[in-house]
């Protein structure tokens, strides 16, 4: 017996309306623009982040590292330091380099002069490397430099910034003051690397070879120059 006939069933769905498929089409855009700023972030931290996992995680010479690594990592803050012909220049000007950061008031005692000694060593140490690290001492204080600095600090950047401001930015190890030691920013400005208070030669030497393999990390996207 041949079935019987039956109606078909018929659902009708409504259609969207033009102002919600807009917002439909709008929203998948968004979530795509956003994926591709992630990506594009992801692409220009990627080297710096390889330089680092290379320097600190792989470490193919076996050798301890002698500076200390800031965790998290200290960005260059928004303010105006003062050149020694008293203009005003943003700190994050500085940004760009990989800087090698003493810091003292005007007056320099023997331990700054020691500080500034090595410091211009280690940097010279680097030989073709040297121009893609700076030289910087931040005075912590409203005081003439000394003349008899002039010399050393040919080459160098010297800029003021109040003590409080520095502060907020660099610290030094505990019991120890901020003149004790020597800093290590990188070319994105960020205060990654504290050196041991009061180094002398022998530590000098295990710095300049972490800041050969530092060099040697970031090589492949960092060009003197700013």
């Amino acid at each position: 017996m041949q079935a019987s006939d039956e109606p078909l069933g018929l659902t009708v769905h409504s259609m969207p309306s033009p102002a919600q498929a807009l917002d439909g089409a709008e929203g998948r855009r968004t979530v795509r623009g956003r994926w591709k700023m992630i990506l594009v972030l992801l692409c220009c931290a990627a080297p710096v982040i390889a330089s680092y996992f290379t320097y600190y995680v792989v470490r193919p010479e076996g050798r301890s590292v002698y500076g200390e690594l800031i965790d998290p990592q200290h960005p260059l803050p928004s303010l105006n330091a003062t050149t020694p012909d008293g203009r005003t220049m943003p700190l994050t000007s500085l940004k760009g380099q990989w800087l090698l950061v003493a810091v003292a008031d005007a007056a320099c005692d023997a331990l700054c002069e020691q500080q500034l000694y090595l410091q211009r060593q280690l940097r010279e140490s680097l030989g073709r490397e040297k121009d893609r690290m700076d030289r910087v001492w931040l005075v912590s204080d409203a005081a003439p430099v000394p003349p008899r600095l002039d010399n050393g600090l040919h080459g160098a950047t010297v800029l003021r910034v109040p003590a409080a401001d520095l502060a907020r930015w660099l610290t030094p190890t505990a019991g120890h003051a901020l003149a004790e030691h020597l800093f290590v920013v990188d070319p994105l400005g960020n205060w990654m690397m504290r050196f041991p208070a009061r180094m002398d030669a022998s530590g000098a030497a295990r710095a300049k070879r972490d800041l050969d393999r530092l060099m040697r990390a970031s090589a492949s996207w960092d060009e003197p120059g700013r």
